[in-house]
């Protein structure tokens, strides 16, 4: 098999994994909390895309991961952990709280889908190992960071359920 084969194998591998312990695991638990909690704990995940700057640290990545690449996806996931920190830091502030909730989503899943844009333009999935040992980023935290991007989303423009107060978004979110 080829790299670009086995790159692509593990990406998709990669999401059906993330969703399968998300749906079992991760999203009973969030339905559970109320929106502010379950939005603190989405925050608290995406507080540690300040790791995607190892994507420019030498030694660390192999000399030849392209440059257009990697910067591209470091800042932008410096920014989104920054963003994240914030939310969490002006929960007492719900105003604030919120616009940081609405920041680093957007700035998120911006982010992973340019990254997925550049990596494609630069053939990245040919050059994998140049991923050194980040290599798990892409086919393991980015598909839990964009699943979760996606749930931050449904349930910021979803109306809470008038029937259960303290639950997101009802039975739906499980379909």
């Amino acid at each position: 098999m080829s790299t670009e084969t086995i790159f692509q194998l593990h990406l998709v591998l990669g999401y059906v994994a993330c969703l399968l312990y998300f749906r079992v695991y991760f999203l009973p638990k969030l339905r559970s909390m109320d929106r502010l909690e379950a939005h603190r704990v989405i925050a608290t995940l995406h507080s540690f895309r300040f790791f995607g700057l190892v994507f420019i640290l030498p030694g660390v990545v192999g000399p030849n991961l392209p440059a257009s690449f990697a910067t591209f996806a470091a800042y932008g996931d410096l920014a989104t952990g920054l963003l994240a920190m914030l939310a969490l830091f002006t929960v007492r502030i719900r105003r604030l709280f919120w616009l940081f909730v609405v920041a680093f989503n957007l700035v998120g899943a911006v982010d992973i889908i340019l990254d997925y844009y550049h990596a494609i333009q630069v053939g990245l999935p040919a050059q994998a190992g140049q991923l050194g040992s980040t290599y798990a980023i892409p086919v393991i935290y980015v598909p839990a960071l964009m699943i979760t991007h996606f749930v931050a989303f449904y349930w910021l423009v979803r109306p809470q359920s008038k029937t259960s107060g303290a639950r997101l978004v009802g039975d739906a979110a499980a379909s």
